[in-house]
């Protein structure tokens, strides 16, 4: 049985699933294009979340973190300067503004920068309906056969089992990464991803036994995090890196490589022929992936340097080397297979964690979308065509819009996944709806 539409006339111009800071940039755009405005000029939104409340990689809020984007790609001042949604406005009602500048950066503590978030996400509470994961979006087809309207379902968390319909003109889909287990590998109570480490890592400190050693397979910024996290917090286990790199690659942040994230790249990138973007992606993957900051690297050289001369080395990094298996040892461990890649040595590891600082990966949008995915429209290599606007290009008979926040970096670049444009893209998309709207009018 079909569940009720929410409220029987109520078309929303634009529904949001998910609310991380892409659509919460989204919709600080439509509160600030509402503001004054008589009700019929109005955009009418309403943004799904299926976390209780607004969340952004809270398993890595790592106390001494800080961003690798500067504050001023925050949620709207490349969109709006005046904006008083902008991170110095944050900093001004906090009292920390004055102590804040006077650090000399521009790279606020990533804690810091999500209580910005959750500030931020408290003034569009009334946009956002919590508690509400999306099970399905269905086309709604008119007698003509055309597509005007999507609704959108979720659970209700108030009855268990139903679901409520939202139906809208368009859907902007920011639903995030998902993290990536290598193939072989799968998460339990002693294999964990990263985006978990800070509860999980809390949760094994609790228990009060004792943690001997701890293993970290990945190369990048958030292996190198988490293996000095568990460094720090562990002070008796010994740490062991692993990864197929002979050492950690410095990323690059000189000013020339980042005007990859520029908002005048992404028109550079859309607009190049796909052998173009190939070799962009290839140029700049420093930027990026699999890179950690120079700062990091160097600590962590320093640590293990120290050790050796104190004669009790706890950080160790097993490089050019990949986990080939994980089994159960007895007394609730791990047993943990390392092969030096250059021999095809191999050792078992004792180890009470295992954390995999394997990266991410975009959701299967197929099963979201389910009949809807069928009106998307593919390029050669069956990736979803998008336009410069973020709106998918879809089948003729479809008006309704479906845009991506995410998930577009064979379009729109390296940028696509990252904080660098999103006060920029959601400008856009909020232009994109609002044309189309007043074009329907």
């Amino acid at each position: 049985m079909k569940s009720p539409i929410s409220g029987p006339d109520v078309v929303h111009d634009i529904v949001g699933i998910g609310f991380g800071p892409s659509n919460l940039a989204l919709s600080i755009a439509v509160e600030e294009h509402n503001a004054g405005l008589a009700a019929d000029r109005r955009i009418d939104a309403l943004f799904l979340e299926r976390q209780p409340r607004f969340g952004w990689h809270r398993g890595m809020l790592i106390d001494d973190a800080t961003m690798q984007v500067s504050f001023l790609k925050d949620l709207v001042t490349l969109r709006n300067p005046t904006s008083d949604y902008s991170f110095l406005c944050f900093l001004r009602e906090r009292g920390r503004l004055i102590d804040f500048l006077n650090q000399k950066t521009l790279f606020p503590l990533r804690m810091e920068f999500h209580e910005y978030f959750e500030w931020a996400a408290a003034r569009v509470a009334h946009l956002v309906a919590y508690d509400s994961e999306v099970v399905a979006v269905d086309p709604v087809r008119g007698e003509d056969g055309r597509v005007a309207y999507f609704d959108v379902v979720r659970r209700d968390p108030e009855r268990p089992g139903a679901t409520v319909t939202h139906r809208a003109r368009n859907i902007s889909v920011a639903m995030g990464l998902e993290p990536h287990v290598p193939p072989g590998l799968e998460l339990a109570e002693r294999i964990w991803h990263n985006s978990e480490l800070i509860p999980r890592a809390g949760q094994l400190a609790d228990t009060g036994a004792p943690v001997r050693r701890a293993i970290v397979l990945g190369a990048g910024q958030s292996a190198a995090e988490t293996v000095d996290y568990l460094h720090r917090t562990f002070p008796d286990a010994e740490v062991c890196s692993v990864f197929a790199k002979y050492g950690y690659t410095p990323a690059d942040d000189s000013p020339f490589a980042n005007r990859i994230f520029d908002p005048e790249a992404v028109d550079v990138y859309f607009s190049s022929p796909s052998e173009v973007k190939q070799s962009l992606l290839d140029y700049h993957r420093s930027t990026n992936y699999s890179v950690v900051d120079m700062e990091l690297i160097e600590s962590l050289y320093a640590t293990t340097y120290r050790e050796k001369v104190a004669g009790r080395e706890r950080l160790r990094f097993l490089n050019v080397s990949r986990v080939r298996g994980v089994t159960p040892a007895d007394g609730g461990g791990l047993e943990v297979a390392v092969e030096f890649l250059p021999t095809g040595e191999r050792q078992v590891l004792p180890a009470d964690v295992l954390v995999l600082a394997t990266g991410y990966r975009p959701r299967d949008l197929t099963a979201l979308l389910g009949d809807a995915a069928k009106l998307c429209l593919k390029d050669d290599g069956d990736a979803i065509r998008v336009g410069r606007d973020h709106r998918v290009e879809t089948a003729p008979e479809v008006t309704a819009g479906i845009y991506l926040q995410g998930g577009t970096e064979h379009t729109h670049g390296l940028s696509s996944t990252l904080l660098s444009t999103v006060a920029v893209r959601a400008e856009e998309i909020h232009r994109s709806v609002l044309g189309d709207r007043l074009t329907a009018v």
